[in-house]
């Protein structure tokens, strides 16, 4: 697709762990697929839970991907591809949260290519608070797809996830605020159903125990 021209967009789909992201993520991929559209999916390397190389939901459902450890190696990617049979039309990012600020000009230079950007990832953090880049994407986005999980209290919608009790939390050392508190790096967000539970607002405050 040449430069400037066709139906760019951004498509965000956000929320808490749990929530189907990446399923909705990989629905879109496989519809894109199935009409022969030329389609880039990207994991970061941060993400190795289920090995690297590979999108894959809490489902199960999965297909391989790029892994890179900076937003700008996508389009490192899409220049490697620029020769392809079959032209890229559609890049599907997952786990945003992990690319930091960095994915936002990247996405928008895509959008404005040409290219359909799929952007999953958390839009909060386990305490609660944005998760950049996701509500910057969510600002610039032609469409944004808010899900939401079950909390695992008392089954209600869940916009919130927490660590659970004993989960171990990474902190890096080397970073502290002015306070000379250690800080929480991205990577420590990377868990499953062993390090988080999805909650409501009512319990999104209440790790320690349930009602």
């Amino acid at each position: 697709m040449e430069d400037g021209l066709g139906a760019g967009r951004l498509e965000v789909i956000a929320g808490p762990m749990f929530a189907g992201k990446s399923e909705e993520l990989l629905r879109r991929v496989r519809r894109a697929r199935i009409a022969r559209r030329g389609v880039l999916v990207v994991s970061h390397s941060l993400d190795a839970r289920r090995g690297l190389g590979r999108v894959t939901s809490h489902s199960g459902q999965g297909v391989p991907s790029h892994t890179v450890s900076d937003a700008a190696e996508i389009l490192v990617l899409l220049d490697a591809d620029a020769d392809a049979e079959t032209a890229t039309e559609l890049v599907a990012v997952d786990e945003a949260q992990f690319f930091g600020a960095g994915l936002v000009p990247v996405a928008s230079e895509l959008a404005r290519r040409g290219l359909v950007v799929v952007v999953a990832g958390l839009s909060v953090t386990f305490d609660g608070q944005p998760f950049s880049p996701l509500p910057e994407l969510m600002a610039l986005a032609e469409s944004v797809e808010k899900l939401t999980a079950v909390c695992s209290v008392c089954g209600a919608d869940a916009a919130f996830h927490v660590r659970v009790p004993g989960a171990p939390l990474v902190t890096d050392a080397d970073t502290a605020d002015d306070a000379g508190d250690a800080l929480v790096p991205v990577a420590a967000h990377v868990g499953g159903s062993e390090s988080y539970e999805a909650r409501c607002r009512r319990h999104a405050g209440r790790a320690e125990g349930r009602e």
